[in-house]
């Protein structure tokens, strides 16, 4: 796979959205500081371990963040020229767990499975109206009410609050990918 540009982008620019979020420990090892912190929210497994091992929704957060700063396109599917919203979501399942979703918002709301959202874990679809459309737009859930999507021309895929007054508004659901069988699964999430 062709490594884009935006894969290399510094582990302190990282730290530093994360931490402008908040969300940050304050007490991070200076050895790998969003390595660390990332392990404490149980997103991956300790520095050191091999990205096969992480469980599958640690992998797909991990992976979709290594994506904030591509810029947004509309119908952009690929590193080199950006990403729509559901291009962003669809790229992520395929490249970090190989389950190809639909390519349009409103096909991924309908090959997921509804849940309420006080169920929501990492990797979690989350839905939004933006355009008079119940399911127009899509993000994917890390985790402490924040989700990472590609929000609009002119914009990067970036990391956001799902309770800044834009998104709660315009919150619709909640979707989890279901997994075509417990074999698969377990062969997704083996340690």
């Amino acid at each position: 796979m062709k490594k884009h540009r935006w894969a290399t982008w510094p582990k302190v620019l990282a730290l530093g959205l994360l931490s402008t979020l908040g969300i940050v420990p304050a007490a991070a090892s200076p050895a790998d500081p969003l390595a660390d912190f990332l392990a404490q929210n149980g997103w991956v497994t300790p520095p050191g371990a091999e990205v096969s091992q992480r469980p599958a929704h640690s992998r797909l957060v991990v992976h979709a963040l290594g994506f904030v700063g591509v810029p947004y396109r509309l119908g952009g599917g690929s590193y080199e020229e950006g990403f729509d919203c559901s291009g962003f979501v669809q790229a992520s399942f395929q490249e970090s767990l190989g389950i190809r979703l639909p390519r349009r918002v409103v096909e991924q709301a309908h090959a997921t499975t509804p849940i309420e959202p006080s169920e929501l874990i990492p990797g979690d679809l989350v839905f939004f109206n933006t355009l008079g459309s119940r399911y127009s737009h899509v993000g994917i859930y890390v985790g402490e009410g924040r989700f990472v999507h590609s929000p609009r021309t002119g914009a990067s895929i970036r990391l956001e609050s799902m309770y800044s007054s834009y998104w709660a508004r315009r919150f619709t659901g909640a979707r989890r990918v279901a997994w075509s069988d417990e074999a698969q699964w377990s062969r997704l999430n083996a340690p």
